[in-house]
């Protein structure tokens, strides 16, 4: 959409305002921030806008929903012509592509995950493990299990007199979850929100929710990088 412009091809503060969805104070903020340049000032100290402006808050607005609106900011200011910017829109698309793909591997861990699982209400004492044996069972080291535990993570169903550490059958299907989020390079909080949402009634099945809740999301920062991806373009052939 093109811009309505006075006489000189010139905009106020709100036809900038209505032009790009920011309020006028908003507009004002931002080119004190430098993520628009600075105005012309009129004679009579209004001041006077152009298109660009409107493109180059265009490409805030996406890059701020793409990378965050601090990352958004440093990104325009080093930005100074085309490579620049192709370099910079290229490095937070890699940064979205990684992130889909560790989703992607946590859904395929789920859905592996679940069919290894037990129908509810069955129980077998051969999964019942000690932390020696879950920690051979999944690779990796006591040490491991104990700082899982103390983030609240894969909770032995019993610790003895002796603090031997005994796993039922939920806390084997947690400790697999956990094992499977963290070789996908989920950070410590994300994989809390997933086991508790694994220890919620709907369990896996809401767990899966959340992960292609995060794949919607990260498909919007994407569409939206690629429109501010545009935007920086004309802004800078324009300049």
């Amino acid at each position: 959409m093109t811009p309505r412009t006075r006489a000189g091809g010139r905009l106020r503060t709100a036809d900038v305002a209505r032009e790009s969805g920011y309020s006028p104070q908003q507009v004002r903020d931002l080119e004190r921030l430098g993520v628009i340049p600075p105005a012309v000032r009129e004679a009579n100290g209004y001041r006077a806008y152009t298109g660009r402006h409107v493109r180059a808050l265009r490409a805030y607005r996406g890059l701020a929903s793409a990378a965050g609106p601090v990352e958004a900011r440093r990104l325009l200011a080093e930005v100074a012509d085309l490579a620049g910017a192709a370099a910079a829109v290229g490095a937070v698309h890699v940064r979205l592509a990684q992130e889909r793909d560790e989703v992607l591997r946590a859904r395929a861990a789920l859905d592996a995950i679940e069919g290894e699982l037990p129908a509810h209400g069955e129980v077998d004492d051969a999964d019942v493990m000690t932390i020696t044996q879950l920690a051979a069972a999944l690779g990796v080291r006591t040490s491991t299990l104990r700082f899982w535990e103390q983030e609240g993570l894969a909770v032995p169903q019993r610790v003895t007199s002796l603090r031997a550490r005994q796993y039922g059958p939920a806390a084997v299907r947690e400790a697999r979850v956990v094992a499977a989020l963290r070789a996908g390079g989920y950070g410590i909080p994300a994989v809390r929100d997933v086991v508790a949402s694994l220890r919620g009634h709907a369990g896996i099945a809401e767990t899966r929710q959340i992960l292609d809740h995060r794949l919607d999301r990260i498909a919007t920062r994407t569409i939206a990088l690629l429109r501010a991806g545009a935007d920086i373009a004309a802004v800078i052939e324009a300049g």
